[in-house]
């Protein structure tokens, strides 16, 4: 039986360069896969998954209409596939989860989905709360706060580097707007930005 994988953690924990190699492991071996990433996030060229170390292969994008199960279908029935990868996966919609749930289990091909779990106010993202859901199996990839402790929270900050407490849920960044905290060094600077 083929399963839903969600891998998920803090930002810059290598999520990226994870799916990128996975990907590779599979197409070395001749399997064909079939990647995905989110339309929004415009950091790198449309439609590729890159990661900070210089890795990047290119993806179908997807946005809040995509049919990802129609996709999917179509390219399986041209090409059989081994894997679908997926990242930016906390963009997903709660329906597009399902059809991922649906492509393991009607046409047999495993799913890794990688994500962030919750936003930079520690709320769970739509798509990563029905993966939370639905997975098979989560796996969290680990990251390193500034003190030394694991990494579980995204801190947002604006250009001067100052922690941000409110705002949109969904702003694309990188290290110019994000820090990867723990939950203690990231409920200290919350605090201090509502001043």
């Amino acid at each position: 039986m083929a399963k839903l994988y969600f891998y998920y953690a803090s930002m810059n924990a290598g999520k990226s360069t994870n799916l990128l190699q996975a990907d590779f492991n599979y197409r070395e071996r001749g399997m064909a896969t079939m990647l995905f990433t989110a339309a929004i996030d415009d950091r790198f060229e449309a439609g590729t998954i890159a990661s900070r170390i210089g890795l990047a292969a290119p993806a179908t994008p997807f946005g809040p209409a995509t049919d990802l199960y129609g996709c999917i279908d179509d390219r399986h029935a041209e090409t059989p596939l081994s894997c679908v990868l997926v990242d930016e996966a906390q963009f997903l919609s709660g329906g597009q989860v399902d059809q991922l749930a649906r492509v393991c289990d009607r046409l047999g091909v495993p799913v890794l989905a990688y994500g962030l779990r919750t936003d930079f106010q520690g709320v769970l993202f739509e798509g990563s709360a029905r993966l939370l859901a639905l997975a098979d199996e989560l796996t969290e990839i680990k990251s390193v706060c500034v003190c030394g402790r694991k990494a579980t929270m995204n801190l947002r900050v604006d250009a001067d580097g100052a922690p941000v407490a409110r705002g949109s849920q969904t702003e694309i960044g990188g290290n110019d707007r994000y820090t990867a905290l723990c939950r203690r060094h990231h409920a200290e600077a919350l605090i201090q930005a509502e001043g």
